[in-house]
């Protein structure tokens, strides 16, 4: 197959239109076959008053492919396609014994499992909390009745935090093997549109993700694997540095010397229980801040200009950076156009925002969290503290805005022109806030540190500049977005096990090594191919040892 690049069409051009501009490309005449996918769409927007087209990579099958590329030598647009299929690593020999097991069934341990279940190993996967059904009720628990379930909510139960997410399917992660096509064309299997494969900012939205999920599990179970649900690990049995089992809750015991540990970046019960144990974690950055919320039509108009409200573009996005003078880097995180602000917490007595948008995305705000990058040496006791230091102060912002929302897991808020100004919020204005169940409005200054309320005040006119309207008065800053990533790592080597106990796989966004849905994925698929590796006493090759801390999404 030949790879045509940068292949522009007008915005609505008819179908036809994309093959015909092919054939002129390759210089093709109407009796020769040709044969095309569609390999990304995207489109730029950064020139408002300019004319917007689609750009296109295609991929083509044509008849006489070495003429074709001698005689366009030199163009740069055309090459041969690279190999994206996924070819498996390793089979389980027959009659295996010991199982692998998977802790979490978020994005990771979901990929984990499936790839250790296509190659026979017949995985266990151990998840504390519900099955989506029953988590999804228990959520929504939370945000109509402000009823919270540790065990099951946002963050804890089947499809991770991500099922209550933007379902955003895009990252920067490094992937050479094209391990995301892998995901992605699983979500299409599972009764994702099959557009993920090719628009430029993918998304699937929650209640799509919701069936997914399940037709996942059902797919994993019958290739012979297990997912066990409200199946809460609780301790680790570990001789002479090497994983022998798990203890869960109940008090069953697992025998076990090849874990996957996906457990997500609220599993904070299990970062403790891994230091108690001697696993070796290390503190790392993370970002606390706010979410933002605007008219959708505004960021429409900043963003597409005479396009707003275009029905090929959907509603817009953005992501904006700014460092501020104070030395911090203030940025927009997890941008979920036409959807809401949720409340996330997974802890009593806590208030943690997050954003989550359908598939449509046609709910009135957009909304972003505004976060400023902390360092270790920002915790509790600084950068000698230990591991455990960031998820103190995690917890010590969380149950401020617990406070300051009246304890009842409201959540504070403030307008923005009046969090500029320095002065308390009364009431809202003509932007009603989304979040569920509810908000306080109050002053935000007391619910993060000092020097990040410095920079945000900085940065959100900074944003004016590249958004107009960002800065609108009555646009809502609810409190407090405080999960952006594990404010640790546990730490790995290059075979993927952790640096000190052998058996175990620390794997996705719990770990530090991800960051959404899709680099999660990714992740799990990379652990998951050493486990089998592993398991059948086959060699790591170079190509996919693990490159440590640069595995993590950008």
């Amino acid at each position: 197959m030949l790879r045509i690049t940068e292949l522009s069409l007008p915005l609505e051009h008819p179908p036809e239109a994309l093959e015909a501009a092919i054939r002129l490309r390759l210089g093709l005449r109407p009796s020769e076959t040709l044969e095309f996918s569609v390999y990304k769409r995207s489109y730029d927007a950064r020139k408002k008053n300019s004319q917007l087209s689609f750009v296109y990579t295609v991929d083509c099958t044509v008849t006489d492919e070495a003429a074709l590329l001698a005689r366009h030598a030199g163009d740069r647009h055309l090459s041969p396609s690279p190999d994206t299929g996924y070819h498996p690593v390793a089979r389980a020999p027959a009659g295996a014994g010991q199982r692998p097991v998977v802790i979490g069934f978020g994005p990771c341990g979901i990929f984990a499992a499936l790839i250790l279940a296509q190659a026979g190993f017949r995985p266990i996967v151990l998840e504390r909390g519900k099955g989506i059904r029953e988590r999804t009720k228990d959520t929504w628990g939370l945000w109509r009745k402000s009823v919270l379930n540790p065990e099951s909510n946002v963050q804890f139960g089947e499809g991770g935090a991500g099922t209550f997410s933007d379902g955003k399917l895009y990252s920067q992660v490094k992937d050479p093997r094209y391990l995301g096509r892998k995901v992605l064309s699983e979500f299409v299997k599972a009764g994702a549109p099959e557009e993920i494969l090719y628009v430029s900012k993918p998304h699937i939205g929650t209640f799509r993700l919701t069936s997914m999920v399940m037709k996942m599990r059902a797919e994993i179970i019958a290739l012979g694997g297990e997912i066990r649900f409200q199946s809460h690990v609780t301790d680790l049995l570990i001789e002479d540095g090497q994983l022998r089992g798990l203890m869960l809750a109940d008090g069953q015991q697992i025998e076990a010397e090849h874990v996957v540990l996906a457990v997500g970046h609220s599993a904070r019960d299990t970062f403790r229980l891994l230091h108690r144990r001697g696993v070796y974690l290390e503190a790392k950055p993370f970002s606390v801040g706010f979410r933002i919320e605007h008219p959708q039509s505004l960021i429409d108009r900043a963003r597409l200009g005479p396009y707003a409200g275009h029905p090929l573009l959907g509603a817009a996005d953005y992501k904006l950076v700014h460092h501020a003078s104070n030395g911090r880097a203030v940025y927009s995180f997890c941008m979920c156009p036409g959807g809401t602000v949720v409340a996330a917490t997974s802890e009593p007595q806590r208030v943690v925002t997050n954003g989550m948008s359908q598939y449509s995305r046609n709910e009135r705000n957009a909304n972003a969290g505004i976060v400023v990058g902390i360092t270790p040496a920002d915790y509790p006791g600084g950068v000698t503290a230990g591991p455990l230091a960031g998820i103190a102060l995690q917890e010590e912002l969380e149950s401020r805005a617990y406070v300051l929302g009246g304890s009842s897991y409201r959540a504070p808020a403030q307008r923005v022109g009046d969090f500029l100004a320095a002065t308390p919020s009364t009431g809202p204005g003509s932007v009603e806030p989304s979040y569920k169940p509810g908000v306080t409005w109050t002053d935000l200054a007391p619910s993060l540190p000092d020097y990040a309320i410095a920079a945000i005040r900085e940065a959100i006119p900074a944003f004016e500049k590249q958004i107009r309207g960002f800065s609108m008065a009555d646009a809502v800053l609810t409190g407090v977005e405080t999960r952006t990533s594990a404010p640790l790592r546990i730490t790995r080597g290059p075979d993927y096990q952790s640096l000190n106990t052998r058996g175990l796989y620390p794997a996705g966004e719990g770990a530090g090594y991800a960051g959404g849905i899709l680099s999660a994925g990714i992740d799990g698929i990379r652990v998951a191919e050493a486990v089998a590796l592993q398991m059948t006493g086959q060699p790591l090759p170079p190509e996919l040892y693990s490159r440590g801390h640069h595995d993590q999404a950008q």
